[in-house]
């Protein structure tokens, strides 16, 4: 062979191997009931330049459509029960060159559970944080369009929906150890700080204040405290001693130190929202319940570095002569709050990590006064006074959002037809069973027009028929934050457990208060096998199931052919609810789906699982 077709031979090995190479691993179908996600597993490889998706349409695979090289999922609404769809998957290098194409996948839509619908819309929501975010420094995006424009208070929300991605097993734990990195080493290394506090939104490449608006252009303590509050709950949860996880302790207590929260309390009795290197105090807006922002006061009340004096959360936070309402809407007490409550975000921003169950203030118990809140709205609705299209029991909730004339904040007091998704799916822990009938009306009943890419949109208003394409950080993020804090209390659970809290609540006067807590018996109403979480999952997952009444129960994993790969109980029990944790790597399985079926002698169902490597 001459030399220079041993040079094209090369050239030609190379290419086949580089596209070889490329194609997409750890590719998986999920069928939901109107619509099926095809995923993969993402990569950092530079070369890719997106990827491309095939259907079989019944004799071959065709093209239905192309993502850029950050996404790895793509949705494909089927707008039917029942029906299965057979998928591939390939990426395509920056010359356009494309791989050989996956493995086939399949998956069929179905009739869903109330924990699938909750698990549907946690994943989704988890892609705005991961997929879209910057990827220079890991932060969240204003909202989907803004480029290099990052939000800080967004950004909070999304650490805390990173944790819920590792533990759901959206992600690995490794993979979400290395972005919380990436997010706080620009936080403290990159990120312009004003006495410690961050600005509004931040360039996602170059650290430096956007300015909010002429006078906010400097330090924003509200932004801040959202985003130390999703820190701190990732201090707690990433604990082990993997370098990375190591490292991201490490920079949330030297980020949270330093913020200098008494020198925005001015030495007097409020915090102070904004300041600027240019205009000073010029904007001189006071931290002042009620409103979104208490989380302010707890952490400026339990920094060890820079505290405030607890005598703020009643001289500031709490001194407004409106305060305290006590009257009731509708039926509910409000005994914190505007007429009517406000706009519903007021019942979120601050309660993602901040738990409110069990406890009460000289004022309220505020998990009671946050579902009171949400009923109201809810009760708005049904009564619906202006007569707006749609309005019902099941479509409902009203806040900051997008809407057919531009942004608006909403409230039943201030209503122009406009239903924000976040408002009801974020008050999931205080109104659980309306918030699920909601989420599962909106998806049934307006299908692709509210859902796509990134979970449900921003906003819609059927009166006018609008529907927003558009989403914003800091409406996804209440709603997975809030979803997962009702089905596992995790991101509470951590962000309580840090050192600081308990003594600020005790310096507030917090204490104990267990008017919120069910005092339901123990043992379940009904049988029931609940979804699998995480799922898909790698190695390990956890199958939860009710018992409600004694008796021989199985619990068994088949293969899609039906093959039994193991029995996870085999014998007597009471009575009650019983978790099984599943580790796949001990039966040596490989990626693909797999199914788990709970026996007893009246009650028998079966569940899907995916292994996803």
């Amino acid at each position: 062979m001459n030399r220079s077709l041993q040079i094209l031979f090369s050239f030609l090995l190379f290419s086949v191997l580089v596209i070889a190479q490329t194609t997409p691993s750890g590719v998986a179908a999920i069928g939901y009931e109107k619509h099926i996600d095809v995923i993969w597993q993402y990569t950092s490889d530079a070369n890719i330049g997106g990827y491309r998706i095939y259907r079989y349409n019944g004799s071959s695979y065709e093209l239905i459509g192309s993502v850029g090289q950050y996404q790895s999922f793509y949705s494909d609404w089927i707008d039917g029960t029942g029906v299965q769809k057979k998928y591939k998957v390939t990426s395509y290098l920056a010359n356009n060159s494309e791989s050989a194409m996956s493995g086939e996948v399949i998956a069929t839509t179905h009739a869903m559970t109330d924990e699938e619908f909750l698990d549907m819309t946690e994943r989704a929501t988890f892609r705005y944080f991961w997929d879209y975010a910057h990827p220079a420094c890991g932060l969240a995006r204003e909202r989907f369009g803004s480029g290099e424009t990052c939000t800080i208070g967004g950004s909070g929300f999304g650490v805390l929906a990173i944790i819920a991605g590792v533990e759901r097993g959206y992600i690995t734990r490794k993979q979400g150890a290395e972005r919380m990195y990436k997010i706080v080493n620009f936080l403290k290394n990159k990120a312009i700080r004003y006495h410690g506090a961050f600005s509004h939104w931040v360039n996602g490449t170059t650290g430096e204040t956007i300015p909010f608006s002429t006078y906010d252009d400097g330090g924003d303590l509200v932004e801040t405290a959202f985003m130390i509050q999703g820190l701190l709950a990732a201090r707690q949860y990433f604990n082990q001693s993997d370098t990375y996880e190591v490292l991201v302790r490490s920079f949330v207590t030297s980020i949270w130190q330093a913020v200098e929260w008494d020198w925005y309390s001015r030495s007097g009795n409020f915090i102070y929202w904004h300041w600027s290197p240019n205009y000073g105090w010029q904007m001189n807006f006071r931290v002042q319940g009620p409103n979104e922002a208490m989380i302010v006061y707890l952490l400026a009340i339990a920094s060890t570095t820079h505290g405030v004096s607890a005598s703020l959360f009643t001289s500031g936070w709490a001194s407004s002569n409106y305060y305290v309402n006590g009257k009731s809407f509708y039926g509910y007490k409000l005994w914190v709050g505007w007429d009517y409550g406000g706009p519903l975000f007021f019942a979120h921003y601050s309660f993602l990590g901040f738990d409110p169950r069990n406890k009460k203030d000289k004022y309220c118990n505020y998990f009671e006064n946050n579902k009171s809140h949400a009923l109201i709205h809810r009760a708005y609705a049904v009564a619906n006074p202006k007569k707006f299209k749609d309005y019902g029991a099941n479509n409902w909730g009203f806040t900051a959002s997008d809407d057919p004339t531009g942004y608006g904040v909403h409230e039943p007091s201030n209503d122009n037809g406009t239903i924000s998704p976040t408002a009801a799916l974020s008050s999931m822990p205080y109104t659980p069973t309306e918030s699920i009938e909601y989420l599962k009306n909106i998806y049934r009943t307006y299908g692709s027009k509210v859902w796509k890419d990134y979970g449900f949109i921003d906003a819609y208003n059927p009166n006018q028929n609008w529907f927003a394409t558009s989403y914003l950080a800091i409406d996804q993020g209440p709603i997975i934050d809030m979803i997962e804090n009702y089905r596992s209390g995790l991101l509470w659970s951590k962000f309580m457990a840090n050192p600081e809290i308990q003594p600020m609540l005790d310096a507030i006067g917090f204490a104990a208060d267990p008017s919120d807590v069910s005092n339901d018996e123990t043992i379940p109403a009904t049988f029931a096998l609940k979804q699998n979480y995480p799922n898909p999952f790698n190695p390990e997952t956890k199958i939860q199931y009710h018992l409600a009444s004694p008796g021989l129960v199985k619990l068994r994993v088949f293969d899609l052919l039906g093959n039994e790969i193991v029995r996870l109980v085999n014998t007597e029990q009471k009575a009650g609810t019983y978790s099984i944790n599943f580790n796949s790597g001990a039966y040596r399985l490989s990626s693909g789906a797999y199914f788990y079926r709970l026996e007893t002698e009246s009650f028998t169902e079966t569940k899907k699982m995916i292994i996803l490597k």
